[in-house]
């Protein structure tokens, strides 16, 4: 190697880069600045003054025509579903319980590492869940709060929470994240700390969705998580979850929302909007709703494209389809009354009108549960009408209790056949036409007085409704009589019961007060008023008591028994054959039982 070379052959006085190959490839600074850039900088030179050009004159119709504005991006309509969204916990409805419980641990610092929100759809889990998550991560307004039950929806968490946006508060779906490799990111991602809030926090929709390997996985962590990690969980089949998974969670049961609560917050949310919606229609959106608050917005949601401006209670059973409150009560009367014809032309202009046969049913079946809640002296709907009520009234006092339940099943026999019916409109002629004809059927109870030679059968449409003047003449007139009923109804059982293991308190039909003279059993009174009832079609009251009572109609027989024996040997003929013969003995005497 010569000296004029390093180690690798190149010239030790050549310091130029490798790249550059001479002095003939440099630009030279006459150069640069002909190309309009310095020599020192390569800044590109000053930009001479454009010359003005005078543009052409427009057309005449062109120079006349107006600029037209760009309009600004409109925002995005939001259904009131998302829209009213609760943000506070008292924005909550319906769910105050819940409240009231998790307020007090969050006050005293009892707050469990993992929480089960279930009830059915629309009730506030998803809702309840974030709220827990802004609850436990807000900081107030001035960033030096802890843990509230009143979010301010002010701070940044809160703010983060709300937008779903938050880095630590995490929420999955577990519909479409099954699976162990989907569990075993969460716990990886629990080991460390949280990155700006005081909790990081896991809320996971739908958790009975998870495989049963992913439960498993899930149930170490769940068990002992960090202290700095909540789990939120939501579910509308608790049901389906491992019961090792419940067991390590505080669960709440979300209620349905009552309908008039419902209906109350539809008529904010109609005014917060500027919609005026009659009651009435709000009336039939809770109802429809059945407790769930986003199947509610939805529907109102519905109503008010529907009446652009205003919402009718027309306008909304149209729009689902709904029959007539009248209309309903109307084919009601003449199914009770057996007007076959004029209950088939009623079907027909339903069926005109596009009203779907099962939501007839379905408004037969309401009617005729309000009645009996009425007959039962429950309290009634406060969504009714004044009309609605006294329907309710009158056919409460016009049907027994036994048409109403036959009624009642019969209704729900029909919808179950309107269901898997090839034509549900010929389906709901042939259950009217059933309840119909069964409207003028005796009651099952006047049939076993006729069978038994005690009265006459009778329509149950035709008998009063009253304790004390309908049920009353078909009762047993005193306590041997109602043995004797139960025997001929084959209750031999019971019968032998009642006749031997009990003794009357008191009898005043239908209460029946006993005092067994041994035990009979926790279920016993139960049982015996059912089968009292299913032999009278009243309802019986019967309660075991330890108060002095009347000896067993056994008992009675055997003392009457005696009282005739020591009479028959008291007479003068029996005791001279008695003398006459001293070890003869009284087998049997007529009028009483042989022994």
């Amino acid at each position: 190697m010569s000296d004029s070379t390093d180690m690798f052959g190149d010239d030790p006085t050549d310091n130029d880069p490798p790249w550059d190959t001479g002095e003939e490839d440099r630009a030279s600074a006459a150069e640069l600045e002909a190309a309009g850039q310095s020599s020192m900088f390569g800044d590109p030179a000053p930009t001479p003054a454009p010359v003005p050009v005078t543009p052409p004159a427009p057309p005449p119709a062109a120079a006349a025509a107006a600029p037209t504005p760009v309009p600004a991006a409109a925002q995005p309509y939001r259904v009131l579903a998302r829209k009213y969204r609760p943000q506070t916990f008292s924005a909550l409805i319906g769910q105050d319980a819940m409240v009231q419980t998790l307020a007090n641990a969050i006050r005293r610092g009892r707050l469990a590492h993992a929480f089960m929100m279930t009830g059915v759809r629309g009730v506030g889990k998803t809702s309840t869940a974030r709220l827990i998550a802004k609850a436990l991560n807000c900081i107030g307004p001035d960033g030096q709060g802890g843990p509230t039950i009143t979010p301010c929806n002010v701070c940044e968490p809160c703010r983060a929470i709300s937008e779903g946006r938050h880095i630590d508060v995490i929420e999955m779906d577990a519909a479409s994240h099954t699976g162990v490799d989907d569990v075993r990111e969460i716990i990886d991602a629990v080991r460390y700390a949280s990155v700006s809030a005081r909790y990081k926090i896991y809320i996971i929709d739908e958790v009975h969705m998870l495989s049963k390997n992913a439960f498993n996985a899930l149930l170490k962590t769940l068990e002992e998580p960090p202290e700095h990690v909540k789990f939120l969980f939501a579910t509308t089949e608790v049901n389906k979850v491992p019961v090792t998974v419940l067991s390590r969670c505080q669960r709440f049961d979300l209620r349905r929302i009552p309908a008039e609560k419902l209906a109350a917050h539809f008529a904010e949310v109609s005014k917060s909007e500027g919609v005026e919606v009659e009651p009435e229609a709000l009336g039939m959106i809770a109802r429809a709703a059945e407790g769930s608050a986003r199947d509610g917005l939805s529907i109102l949601d519905q109503a008010i494209a529907h009446g652009a401006g205003s919402v009718t209670a027309d306008q909304v059973r149209d729009m689902l389809g709904l029959a007539d409150r009248g209309r309903i009560r109307r084919l009601l009367q003449l199914i009770l009354s057996g007007d076959a014809t004029a209950a088939l032309t009623e079907l027909d202009e339903t069926h005109e009108l596009g009203i779907d046969p099962t939501q007839l049913l379905r408004g037969l079946m309401e009617a005729l549960h309000g009645a009996t809640r009425v007959k039962a002296g429950a309290v009634g709907d406060a969504l009714q009408s004044a009309e609605e009520r006294a329907t309710s009234e009158e056919m409460a006092q016009q049907l027994s209790w036994g048409a109403l339940h036959r009624l009642w099943q019969m209704l729900l026999k029909g919808l179950q056949d309107v269901a898997i019916a090839p034509d549900p409109r010929e389906a709901a002629e042939m259950a009217l036409l059933r309840l119909i004809h069964a409207a003028d059927l005796p009651d099952p109870a006047a049939l076993v007085t006729k069978l038994s030679g005690e009265g006459t059968v009778t329509s149950p449409s035709a008998a009063p409704s009253s304790k004390s003047n309908g049920t009353s003449a078909t009762l047993p007139a005193d306590f041997p009589s109602l043995v004797k009923r139960l025997e001929q109804a084959g209750k031999h059982g019971l019968a032998v019961q009642l006749h031997d293991q009990v003794g009357l308190v008191r009898y005043a039909p239908p209460e029946l007060v006993l005092k067994p003279t041994r035990p009979l059993g926790g279920d016993w009174p139960r049982t015996l008023g059912s089968e009292l009832k299913s032999i009278t079609g009243t309802n019986w009251q019967v309660s075991l008591s330890d108060e002095a009572g009347e000896p067993s109609l056994f008992d009675q027989e055997k003392i009457a028994e005696e009282r005739v024996r020591a009479d028959v040997l008291a007479d003068p003929n029996v005791r001279a054959v008695m003398d006459v013969f001293p070890d003869a003995q009284l087998e049997t005497f007529e009028g009483t039982k042989g022994h």
